[in-house]
């Protein structure tokens, strides 16, 4: 339903991902926030509201598993409404939520641009512009947005997803100049591929699971696939108030687009 609170026990994964991080000093005691999750239905939305209830904040999770639709304005309006009338404060929103496709330019077909830039690009963008004002007046918080490490490196057969990645890195950037001055930052994450429910389903369709799964760990250079509980826990680091950072990406790809093996 929507506004639904998400999550009532913490992965252990997590937990230990986010202990990791205060024990380096990334994290201190704080006041307890008011942190929105979109997509927070599954895969790495699951863990960035466990790991942000681990840190004691209140998480609101929106999913359209629950009958939220961040493609509607009037909606991602309301929902800010709600959520700040019932709670006084909104301090971090996660865009997580996104949707993707397989396919070149030209084999695309017009439905999945308009269906994956409907949620990735102007979704973000109609919550964000909701969720901004309330931000605005209280002179702080944080937006961190789930993108992708193809916002920066071509892969094969995934042209409009690549593009709707390009689109969510430039608004972050965009965003992060204009609230600047307001004491507001925002972020980006750009996960490598992702051991979670989209490419399992991906390996599992394919003609040969196990190769497909051993190539796609093969083109990480750190050899596995980047888990969800890693996404969440770098996600709650760029939302923590003692994260001097904004219009930044934080590339969490098993060193695909930093690093070249030659052998």
């Amino acid at each position: 339903r929507p506004g639904r609170r998400a999550g009532t026990s913490v992965a252990e994964a997590s937990a230990v991902t986010v202990d990791q991080c205060k024990n380096r000093g990334m994290t201190e005691a704080r006041e307890s926030r008011v942190v929105i999750v979109t997509g927070a239905a599954g895969g790495i939305g699951t863990h960035i509201v466990e790991a942000f209830e681990h840190e004691g904040d209140t998480v609101v999770g929106l999913d359209i598993a629950w009958g939220f639709d961040l493609r509607d304005p009037q909606a991602c309006r309301g929902e800010a409404l709600r959520i700040h009338a019932e709670h006084g404060r909104i301090d971090v929103l996660c865009n997580n939520a996104g949707v993707g496709a397989v396919g070149d330019v030209v084999d695309a077909p017009v439905e999945d641009w308009d269906r994956v830039f409907a949620v990735n690009v102007f979704g973000m963008a109609h919550l964000s512009a909701a969720v901004l004002p309330f931000m605005r007046a209280a002179g702080s918080g944080a937006i961190v947005n789930t993108c992708s490490v193809v916002a920066d490196v071509g892969l094969v057969e995934r042209a409009v997803y690549t593009a709707s990645k390009g689109a969510v890195l430039g608004l972050t950037k965009a965003m992060a100049a204009d609230e600047a001055r307001r004491g507001i930052r925002v972020n980006a994450v750009n996960p490598g591929t992702v051991d979670g429910p989209w490419v399992q389903r991906l390996i599992a369709e394919s003609d040969d699971p196990d190769a497909t799964r051993a190539g796609l760990e093969a083109r990480q250079p750190l050899g596995r696939l980047v888990g969800p509980e890693e996404v969440a826990a770098a996600i709650v680091y760029l939302a923590a108030p003692t994260t001097y950072t904004s219009g930044q990406e934080l590339d969490l790809d098993g060193g695909i687009s930093g690093i070249r093996l030659v052998e």
